[in-house]
C-alpha cells in the first residue's frame, strides 16, 4: 500500500513538472516569434525609408564613388570583430557572469576598440597604396571611427539581448538606420560624393552608442584575467570565426577591386549588397535573436530540432522567392531602378541571388552549433572556407565580375556540407526531416521560375520596360502563393495561427499550444 501510494505521489509530482515545462516551452516560443516580429516590423518600416533614399543616392553618386566607399569599408568588419573580442556574444551565451565580470569585460572591449582604431589609422596609407588610390586613406580612417563607440557598447548590447529586450533593440536599430539614411542623403545632396556613404554610418554609430548606454549603462573595472578567463576564451574563438567569415565574404570585393578596378568593384559591390538584402532583412532578423533562445535549450535536442525545423521553414518561405525572384528579374530591374549606367551589375546580381538563396538557410547552423558549445567546430570550418574561397574568387576574376559571383555558387556548398553534418549529428536530426521543412518554399519557387521565364519569352519586347517588369513580378508572386495555397494549405494556416497569436488580447491556453514553432 505504501509502495502504491509512493508511485501515485511520484506521478502527481511529475505531472505538474511536465506541465510547467510545456508551458515554459510555449512561452519561450511565443517570446521568440514576438521578438522576430518586432525586429521585422521596425526593420522593414525603417528600410522603406532607407531604400527610397538609397535610390536617390545611387543617382547622385557614381559607381566609382561606391567603389571607394566599398574599399574603405573592407577593414571595418575585421577590426570591429577584434574591437568587441566576441564579448557581446559571450554575454548572451554564458549565463552566470557577475556584474563585476561584466564591468571588466566592458573595459577590455573598450580598450580593444581604441586599439583597433589606432591600427586602422596606421594601416590607412599602406591600404590606399595597395589599391593605388591616395584618396582612400582619409576615407578609411573616418570609416573606422565607429570602432571606438562600438567597443564601448558591446557589453550593454549583449546584456539587453540576454534579457530578451529585442523589441527595444529593434527600435534602436530602426532609429539609427533612419538617421544613417537621412545623413547619407543630405551629404550626398551637398555634393560630398563618396564621403556621404561614410559619414552616414559614422553618425548612426554614435547615435546608437549614446542611446544604448543611456538605457543600459555598464561601468568600467580593471580586468583580472583569472576572473574573466572563460568569457575571453569563448570570445576569442568567436572572434576567429567571425574574422574568417567576414574575410571570405569580403575578399571577393578585394579581388574585384584589385583585379578589375574601381568601376567593376562598384558594379560587383552594389550587386552583392542588393542580392544580400533578403538575407539581411529576413535571415538576420532571426539570427539576431535566436542565440538567446537556443542557449536556453542547449541541452534539449528535441527542442533544438524543433527550432531548426520551424525557423528554416519560415526563413525559406520568406527568402527563396525574394532572392530567386531578384535574380530572374535583374535584367529589367537594374535599368529601370538605377539607370542604364548600372547595367554592369546585372550579371553578378543574377548569379549572387541564387547563392544567397542557399546562404539564407545555412546561416542558422553556426548559431545553433555555437549555442550548444561547438564554437571550436564553427571556427575551424570558417578557417577552412577562408582557404578555399579566395582561390576561387581569383580564378573567377578571369571571367569578370560574373565569374567571381559564380565562385560562390560552385564552392560554397563545400563550406556548408560540414556544418550540416555536424548539426544533424549533434541534435539527432534526419536529412529527410530537414528537407520536409524546405519543401513548401522549394515547390513554390520552382513554379515561380517557370512562370516568369515563360512570360519573358512570351511578352513582346516592344512593350514598355516598366510594364514588363510589373507583369513579371506580379505573375511570379501569384504563382508562388497559389502553389503554396494549393499544395501546402495546412502549413500556411499553421503559420497564420502563429502570426494571429503574436499579440493575444487575453490568456488563451489552447492557442498557446498552437503557437509552438515547428509543430
Amino acid at each position: 500500500m505504501d509502495r502504491k501510494q509512493a508511485v501515485m505521489d511520484e506521478a502527481c509530482v511529475q505531472e505538474p513538472a511536465s506541465t510547467v515545462n510545456a508551458a515554459s516551452g510555449h512561452s519561450r516560443d511565443r517570446s521568440l516569434v514576438r521578438s522576430v516580429a518586432w525586429n521585422a516590423l521596425s526593420d522593414w518600416v525603417s528600410q522603406i525609408f532607407s531604400w527610397a533614399s538609397f535610390l536617390v543616392v545611387m543617382r547622385l553618386l557614381t559607381p566609382a564613388d561606391f567603389g571607394i566607399a566599398a574599399m574603405a569599408m573592407l577593414l571595418v568588419p575585421y577590426l570591429s570583430y577584434l574591437s568587441g573580442f566576441g564579448i557581446q556574444r559571450a554575454v548572451v551565451i554564458l549565463r552566470d557572469l557577475t556584474d563585476e565580470q561584466l564591468a571588466q569585460l566592458n573595459t577590455v572591449s573598450f580598450s580593444f576598440g581604441i586599439a583597433c582604431f589606432s591600427l586602422a589609422a596606421i594601416l590607412a596609407k599602406p591600404f590606399a597604396a595597395f589599391f593605388h588610390s591616395p584618396r582612400l586613406a582619409p576615407v578609411t580612417i573616418c570609416a573606422c571611427i565607429p570602432l571606438i563607440p562600438g567597443g564601448l557598447q558591446a557589453v550593454s548590447t549583449g546584456w539587453l539581448a540576454r534579457e530578451m529586450r529585442f523589441r527595444l533593440l529593434s527600435l534602436i536599430g530602426a532609429a539609427t538606420a533612419v538617421v544613417a539614411a537621412i545623413v547619407t542623403l543630405g551629404t550626398a545632396l551637398l555634393g560630398l560624393g563618396y564621403w556621404a556613404l561614410v559619414i552616414g554610418n559614422l553618425v548612426a554609430s554614435l547615435v546608437r552608442t549614446v542611446v544604448v548606454l543611456r538605457i543600459r549603462p555598464c561601468k568600467l573595472a580593471w580586468p583580472h584575467l583569472n576572473a574573466i578567463r572563460e568569457p575571453l576564451g569563448f570570445g576569442w574563438r568567436s572572434v576567429i570565426s567571425m574574422l574568417a567569415l567576414s574575410s571570405y565574404q569580403r575578399l571577393d570585393n578585394l579581388v574585384a577591386g584589385r583585379r578589375l578596378g574601381q568601376s567593376a568593384l562598384g558594379f560587383y559591390g552594389t550587386a552583392w549588397e542588393l542580392a544580400y538584402v533578403p538575407i539581411e532583412k529576413v535571415t538576420s532578423l532571426v539570427t539576431t535573436v535566436i542565440p538567446t533562445y537556443l542557449a536556453e535549450v542547449r541541452n534539449q535536442p528535441a527542442a533544438l530540432r524543433r527550432y531548426l525545423r520551424g525557423l528554416t521553414e519560415m526563413v525559406a518561405l520568406a527568402t527563396f522567392p525574394a532572392t530567386v525572384g531578384l535574380g530572374i528579374v535583374a535584367p529589367e530591374l537594374v535599368p529601370l531602378a538605377f539607370g542604364r549606367k548600372w547595367e554592369g551589375m546585372i550579371g553578378p546580381l543574377e548569379v549572387l541571388s541564387f547563392y544567397t538563396t542557399f546562404r539564407s538557410i545555412v546561416a542558422l547552423l553556426p548559431k545553433l552549433l555555437t549555442a550548444v558549445g561547438e564554437v571550436h567546430f564553427v571556427m575551424w570550418n570558417d578557417l577552412a572556407a577562408l582557404i578555399i574561397l579566395p582561390a576561387a574568387f581569383y580564378l573567377g576574376s578571369f571571367r569578370g565580375t560574373t565569374g567571381i559571383a559564380w565562385a560562390w555558387v560552385v564552392v560554397y556548398p563545400f563550406v556548408a556540407i560540414p556544418l550540416y553534418r555536424k548539426t544533424f549529428r549533434t541534435i539527432d536530426m534526419k536529412v529527410g526531416e530537414y528537407f520536409r521543412a524546405l519543401r513548401p518554399a522549394l515547390e513554390g519557387t520552382i513554379v515561380m521560375i517557370v512562370v516568369v521565364e515563360l512570360l519573358k519569352h512570351g511578352v513582346p519586347t516592344l512593350w514598355p520596360l516598366p510594364l514588363r517588369f510589373a507583369i513579371e513580378v506580379t505573375a511570379g508572386a501569384l504563382a508562388y502563393f497559389v502553389t503554396l495555397r494549393l499544395l501546402h494549405r495546412e502549413r500556411l494556416m499553421a503559420l497564420w495561427e502563429i502570426a494571429r497569436n503574436l499579440f493575444p488580447r487575453g490568456s488563451r491556453p489552447r492557442d498557446s499550444a498552437r503557437v509552438a514553432i515547428g509543430r
